[in-house]
């Protein structure tokens, strides 16, 4: 099993993060972290018990120091975990300073259940394909793991139907109410149809970053509200 740390400062979305882990066959979520210092002492902790963390969901806005600090401290630590990065940052900048701390692959919030996935199951094999008790490995090994890093599989990802403009809409409007939404605020806020978000919406409750409220209205119609985090 890999042994997965989560670093996000939102509570609501590091438990959404740990039901994903949870959800994917050969990954065990072992600690969750709100900060870059606590990262690092989980980290250190784990290495110093002889049970290392192989893999650490990082996010980049931490409250305390940048997750790309963290990244590049993580490489004092021995044996040193592979960094995913999960973030909001779109800057070139950003992005080439990710891959210059040892950052093996990038995810951008918002997304589904299905792209996280996908880049954990690209992980995956990514692992695999490195012997675990080898001291050296041939080119062929080499290659095949850097390709599972990059080639995208095209079965799996954004779902048919999901657009990431629309979805990185929804996810605004949700964090910005925190008493929740309707499908009808949601959609005239962001100019769709009601339908169109409720589609959006209940893709975020099936993959848990959102909760289902229901209300009754004095006519004593039900009616369903979104609140983001669970």
């Amino acid at each position: 099993m890999i042994k997965v740390l989560i670093v996000e400062d939102e509570r609501a979305i590091a438990r959404a993060h740990r039901s994903y882990v949870e959800r994917i066959e050969g990954l065990l979520p072992v600690a969750v972290a709100h900060t870059g210092r606590a990262a690092l002492e989980a980290v250190g902790k784990a290495a110093r018990a002889g049970e290392p963390i192989d893999l650490v969901l990082m996010d980049i806005g931490l409250p305390d120091m940048s997750g790309l600090e963290v990244a590049a401290a993580l490489g004092r630590i021995t044996p040193r975990p592979d960094v995913v990065a999960i973030t909001s940052a779109r800057d070139l900048e950003v992005v080439r300073a990710a891959v210059a701390h040892g950052v093996v692959l990038y995810l951008l919030k918002p997304f589904t259940f299905a792209a996280f996935r996908e880049k954990l199951e690209r992980y995956l094999e990514f692992r695999s394909a490195l012997p675990a008790d080898a001291d050296a490995v041939s080119q062929q090994d080499i290659d095949r793991a850097f390709g599972a890093l990059r080639t995208p599989d095209t079965r799996v990802g954004t779902p048919k139907g999901i657009a990431p403009q629309t979805l990185e809409e929804i996810t605004r409007v949700l964090r910005a109410a925190p008493e929740g939404v309707t499908a009808g605020d949601a959609g005239r806020n962001i100019g769709v149809s009601r339908v169109t978000a409720w589609r959006y919406l209940e893709r975020l409750a099936d993959d848990g970053v959102v909760r289902r409220q229901t209300d009754y209205g004095r006519t004593g119609r039900p009616r369903v509200r979104y609140v983001w985090g669970r």
